[in-house]
């Protein structure tokens, strides 16, 4: 297995992301008048000197919903990415050429330490109409067409009219099932309308690696949780290989993937999870549970190296685990926060 971007020890990841993340906000800064202006309300001065990397200024990731926050210019811009949500508010965020290109980059490697790398065939557990706009993707359409780039003969698990195409997975399973082969999908519609399929018809997964992410909240009302969903698939479609994801379209390229063992997310080597009180705002400790930050060098186009969200998340262990640096889960929203949407929200229509 591929495991390029799962290397550092928490205090080398520490020190090598400090003088890039500060070197972030102070680009930033110059290039983006909305952010100079809130760094300045929130007494980040020019040039500051930061002892650690929770010391950063970070923003809400609300505020990507009702700011238009970008350090390139609007000649500039390659690419527009939007989130989804329930209340009809989305975050923008733009890209151009170059941010484009890293965040596709950085996923690639992400992904190869679960898949390897060689392209798979692949089973797409969502509709061909979640991808049909290239230029402005939501959230759930930027993860698949992401994800397509890691597959080949790719086949969609829904027909065009959002029903389960149970003629081709059983056709796709036929030609590629002998072979390791891919599966990727929002976690609700993977357990909707893949599992369900995979057990009602006989299906043999065994082969197959299955990439998932979002989408929980209704699992979980179902007395579906992490655990349950991965025995399931085992029992009954002998599918093993399994990795959630977490992950969010104002930080794109980055995805903090669950181990083979299937009990924790870990961070790659350019980002970094922080969890904080959300009362004081400090850092927690291992084992507190608390609000998510998530950073991240990749963000250039825009200011999202240091982002809160509204996730609560905790910690399990540094440096114990499949992979070195931080082990942990996000235990769910925020109450009262929006829901973020994605799979979530599939009633027919796109996120």
């Amino acid at each position: 297995m591929v495991d390029g971007v799962f290397t550092l020890s928490q205090a080398d990841k520490q020190e090598r992301l400090l003088p890039e993340l500060a070197r972030l906000t102070e680009h930033h800064r110059r290039n983006g008048e909305a952010y100079a202006r809130i760094l300045s309300a929130t007494g980040h001065g020019p040039d500051r000197d930061y002892r650690s990397v929770a010391d950063l200024p970070w923003l809400p990731v609300r505020l990507f919903k009702t700011q238009v926050l970008k350090s390139i210019p609007d000649e500039s811009v390659f690419k527009v990415l939007t989130s989804s949500g329930t209340t009809g508010d989305v975050s923008r965020i733009f890209l151009d050429k170059e941010a484009a290109a890293a965040q596709t980059r950085m996923l690639s490697r992400t992904i190869q330490a679960a898949i390897g790398r060689q392209r798979l065939p692949m089973l797409i557990a969502d509709t061909p109409a979640v991808i049909k706009d290239r230029k402005s993707f939501s959230a759930r359409g930027a993860g698949v067409l992401g994800m397509m780039n890691f597959g080949r003969d790719h086949v969609w698990a829904l027909d065009p009219q959002e029903k389960p195409d149970v003629e081709a997975i059983k056709g796709f399973l036929a030609k590629h099932g002998g072979q390791p082969f891919l599966i990727f999908g929002f976690t609700f519609m993977v357990w909707l309308y893949l599992y369900e399929v995979a057990r009602e018809h006989k299906l043999d997964l065994s082969n197959g690696v299955l990439i998932h992410s979002g989408g929980w909240k209704k699992l979980i009302d179902q007395s579906v949780d992490n655990a349950a969903f991965r025995q399931a698939f085992a029992n009954h479609t002998g599918l093993t290989r399994i990795h959630n994801f977490y992950g969010m379209v104002e930080q794109i390229g980055v995805v903090y993937l669950e181990g083979p063992q299937g009990n924790s997310l870990y961070c790659p080597d350019f980002a970094d999870v922080i969890i904080r009180d959300p009362e004081t705002w400090q850092e927690l400790p291992p084992g507190k549970p608390g609000l998510v930050e998530v950073v991240s060098t990749l963000p250039e186009s825009y200011p999202g190296h240091a982002l809160l969200t509204e996730d609560l998340g905790v910690v399990h262990g540094i440096d114990d685990g499949d992979w070195p640096g931080k082990r942990f889960s996000i235990l769910g929203r925020l109450p009262r926060a929006e829901a973020r949407g994605c799979s979530d929200t599939f009633s027919g229509g796109q996120a």
